[in-house]
């Protein structure tokens, strides 16, 4: 007898609704690959500073540790288990710096010339040129920023923390892993098709506690605060950040985060409120007073601007991020699934 045999698909006699996802296609030009800047010292021609921020949520936000717990031991008597998320020490949800990094990246990628990094296809699935950098000194232009094998990348993710200690369960319906190989709109001409993006809708999925699971999430306009270090970044690298982070109006996009995608979950839009810049890196080893005066109001929209047409002008591929806005735009009139897909 055997407890790890996948539970097999069900088989469908309705039709199929429309997928809830939309693969992006890869940039027309291979990656563009240069030697990155390090971080063993501050180079004069490049930008460094911190963003602080603040992240809402728009749909339910479930992170998922993959425990599941009494739901006692949660404050929720009525659930008898609830899968969780991380918590801090007062109680408060977090959403962990590695998640926010792995969905930032890959947004990052996709509208960069930049390689298929960490994807589960077969090797000789991938086109040629697209193949994960592994070469320090000749990096792609998403891992010159957010690291490579034996390569540190130039910003810091830090966790999420939610601004306040109450949350609700929701209810998260089954949910099946993709099976690429039935569906051949993945692959074009046996390589794969592009990168996969989650549609943003206006509402998540919850049937209720008898038709789904409990999950301990994060609710709408619920706000989670976290600060991103950089160096070394030009203005354009600056700007393509702060376009994957929502800020261009123009393209106006919001995270996708954590567990529930299909059904419309995890959708999350980004504020900066501040940023801390480091302009005079001598004089901060020179004086006990090291803290920079941080940009907010219309100095702060100012320096996005500039750093947004910098990137417009050096690193952001057209076609990819018009194709990326109509998927993760937001706000959207779009409606979740309701029926398998």
């Amino acid at each position: 007898m055997s407890y790890n045999k996948p539970r097999p698909r069900p088989q469908l006699s309705q039709s199929i609704a429309p997928k809830p996802y939309h693969l992006i296609p890869l940039p027309k030009d291979k990656p563009q690959l240069q030697h990155p800047k390090g971080q063993d010292q501050y180079y004069r021609d490049r930008v460094h500073g911190t963003l602080h921020l603040r992240l809402t949520v728009q749909t339910g936000l479930h992170v998922s540790t993959g425990v599941v717990a009494l739901g006692t031991d949660v404050g929720q008597k009525s659930i008898p288990l609830i899968k969780t998320m991380i918590q801090g020490s007062a109680g408060q949800l977090m959403i962990p710096g590695s998640s926010l990094k792995g969905v930032v990246r890959s947004t990052y990628e996709a509208i960069t010339r930049s390689c298929l990094c960490k994807t589960k296809a077969k090797s000789n699935q991938i086109p040629v040129g697209y193949q994960e950098c592994r070469d320090k000194t000749k990096l792609c232009p998403a891992c010159r920023v957010f690291g490579a094998l034996n390569w540190q990348g130039l910003i810091q993710f830090s966790d999420a923390e939610c601004e306040s200690t109450e949350f609700r369960p929701g209810f998260m319906p089954s949910l099946y892993r993709p099976h690429p190989d039935e569906y051949p709109g993945y692959f074009n001409q046996g390589k794969v098709a592009g990168r996969k993006f989650y549609y943003h809708t206006i509402r998540a999925v919850d049937k209720g506690q008898q038709q789904g699971i409990s999950v301990q999430q994060a609710a709408k306009t619920v706000g989670f605060s976290t600060s991103l270090p950089y160096r070394n970044l030009t203005k354009g690298e600056l700007g393509t950040l702060l376009i994957v982070l929502g800020q261009d109006k123009l393209n106006a996009i919001a995270l996708k985060v954590g567990g529930g995608k299909p059904i419309g979950m995890g959708t999350m839009t980004v504020e900066v409120r501040s940023l801390e810049p480091v302009d005079n890196i001598r004089d901060r080893y020179l004086s006990y007073q090291t803290q920079s005066q941080p940009l907010t109001g219309k100095p702060l929209q100012q320096l996005i601007q500039q750093a947004i047409q910098a990137a417009h002008r050096e690193l952001v591929q057209s076609q990819p991020l018009q194709e990326l806005v109509a998927v993760l735009g937001y706000p959207t009139d779009r409606e979740p699934p309701e029926g398998m897909y």
